[in-house]
């Protein structure tokens, strides 16, 4: 399955049997089979038939909008997952402190440790950069030892950002020095490198939720990041050990010189990467995107086959107890890393 990216302003989509059809000034300028697609990403000033929406819906594709110069996705979705029970033992989780904090742990392991391999691996082939990166692994691998001994979500939120703070800068130093990265930044990016990685994390973020979506979850209601108005809790908590794939994607865009600091623009909005660079960079997304959803898939099925194991634990011992299940304390919460 692949993505379609429509970046092109006065474009309009329309149905045609099984096809998307381009018209442009009134005339038609092209046509995609519907078949192989499972996402069309829009952006900029792109008309859209309802006929096609219908049936990009009835066909399970995602839309992503990605609105205004910062690209803010806006996610049109089909039909969801019809048992409404998963969801309703999502939410019942999400009370139950203990089992927040087990999971949550999980996640921060699980990022750290993705953080730690990477930079391993490139502390291996990278002479120039092996002592800082051998720097940021010690720190890394601390934080990795002290997971299971957090007995907060707070603190786990620490432990995340110190294991951050070791992890990029390792990581700004395998950049070229005239991008001028010295660290993550957002809302907005202010140079190129925090541009591209804000760019790939909403773009996973968007997966994400397409995914749970379609598995029955609500991506609101997370474990990890607790409740917050607007935002995708549950998302937020799956995208957060894939983020290194986007940083390495990153570094491989700039050292390759297939976004170079030409491509950008800086304004008060931050540093925003120009119509040609987004080309390129979403002629190279598309890879990147196939493992994403993959290991989105595995993440998802992991997590669902967790709620169903939690849920129904739950229900034996207050079926054997003959006791009505205690109040829970919701989990603290927290803002976490965003796009």
């Amino acid at each position: 399955m692949s993505s379609l990216y429509v970046d092109r302003r006065g474009v309009t989509l329309k149905a045609d049997g099984e096809a998307l059809v381009f018209y442009e000034n009134g005339e038609r300028v092209g046509t995609v089979p519907l078949a192989p697609l499972s996402r069309v990403f829009l952006r900029g000033d792109v008309t859209v038939s309802s006929s096609l929406l219908g049936k990009l819906g009835e066909r399970g594709i995602g839309v992503v909008v990605l609105s205004g110069r910062k690209a803010v996705p806006t996610m049109l979705l089909g039909r969801p997952h019809n048992d409404a029970a998963r969801r309703v033992a999502q939410y019942r989780l999400s009370l139950d402190a203990h089992f927040c904090l087990r999971f949550a742990r999980a996640i921060v392991e699980a990022k750290l440790r993705a953080q730690a391999a990477f930079l391993g691996e490139r502390r291996d082939s990278e002479p120039r950069s092996r002592y800082l990166l051998t720097l940021s692994l010690k720190r890394l691998t601390s934080s990795i030892a002290a997971v299971d001994q957090q007995a907060t979500i707070g603190s786990l939120r620490g432990l995340e950002g110190a294991g951050a703070a070791a992890y990029f800068e390792g990581f700004a130093d395998l950049l070229p020095e005239r991008l001028h990265f010295s660290g993550r930044n957002r809302r907005p990016p202010r140079d190129p490198v925090n541009a591209v990685l804000s760019l790939g994390y909403t773009l996973l973020h968007a997966e994400a939720v397409l995914a749970l979506y379609g598995s029955g979850l609500d991506p609101f209601v997370g474990f990890y990041h607790t409740l917050d108005f607007a935002r995708e809790s549950l998302a937020c908590d799956l995208v957060e050990p894939l983020r290194v794939e986007i940083d390495q994607h990153a570094l491989m865009l700039f050292r390759s010189e297939k976004l170079r600091p030409e491509d950008f623009t800086h304004s008060d909005a931050g540093c925003l990467l120009g119509k040609a660079g987004r080309a390129r960079f979403y002629g190279e997304w598309e890879a990147l995107a196939a493992r994403l959803r993959k290991l989105l898939a595995e993440s998802v099925s992991d997590v669902t086959a967790a709620i169903g194991e939690a849920a129904a634990g739950a229900t034996t011992a207050v079926a054997s107890s003959g006791a009505h299940p205690p109040a829970a304390t919701a989990a603290p919460a927290g803002d976490g890393d965003g796009f």
